[in-house]
């Protein structure tokens, strides 16, 4: 069942504040999950989100996206810090338009590196806003695997090392970049940002 979005209501830009969205299909009722669809959601609590919900129509599938998700910007033994990986996811989001996952790792960004002026000007500013070289070659790389995987080149991966990331920091910018480019295309086609009342 496909339900009306309220497009009168979309963000009109960047924001660190909370953003909605709503679907453009019928989430699973809370009241019809089962034991498979929880153990899909991975943790009981995203219940409440109507996009997990929509996913979850197909919970192996949706439980290894949580995963997925999960080690990447969670795991930080080794690698880039949380607050960097969130910038790459930040950066994707930014570049593909999308309000609502740039709103949340913006927010996640912010906290973690204590920087929030350098993350509200990429918000506002955008990619290539003067973030400061470390940020600049992540946001830099970031860019380029999201526009096209193809794009991204040696002279990323080398302006990457000389801003001190090593080959586990790296893979940490490619895996949050791409895992965020993928999931604003499917948030997007799914539904629509709604700023909050």
């Amino acid at each position: 069942m496909t339900i009306e979005t309220p497009i009168a209501t979309v963000p009109d830009r960047f924001t660190r504040d909370q953003v909605g969205w709503t679907p453009h299909l019928e989430p699973k009722a809370v009241a019809d999950l089962d034991e498979r669809d929880h153990a899909g959601l991975v943790d009981r609590g995203r219940a409440s989100s109507d996009y997990f919900r929509l996913l979850v129509r197909d919970p192996e599938i949706l439980g290894a996206r949580t995963r997925v998700d999960k080690d990447i910007f969670y795991n930080t033994d080794g690698g880039l810090p949380r607050a960097e990986r969130e910038l790459a996811a930040t950066a994707a989001s930014r570049v593909n338009g999308c309000v609502f996952c740039a709103s949340v790792h913006s927010r996640f960004a912010a906290h973690h590196s204590s920087r929030p002026d350098e993350v509200q000007r990429l918000l506002d500013e955008g990619v290539e806003a003067d973030l400061g070289e470390r940020w600049n070659a992540i946001v830099a790389a970031s860019v380029a695997l999201t526009r096209t995987p193809s794009a991204l080149t040696v002279d990323h991966v080398r302006r990457l090392r000389e801003v001190g990331l090593d080959e586990l920091a790296i893979a940490d910018v490619v895996h949050g970049a791409a895992f965020f480019n993928w999931a604003n295309r499917l948030m997007l086609s799914l539904g629509d940002p709604v700023a909050l009342a």
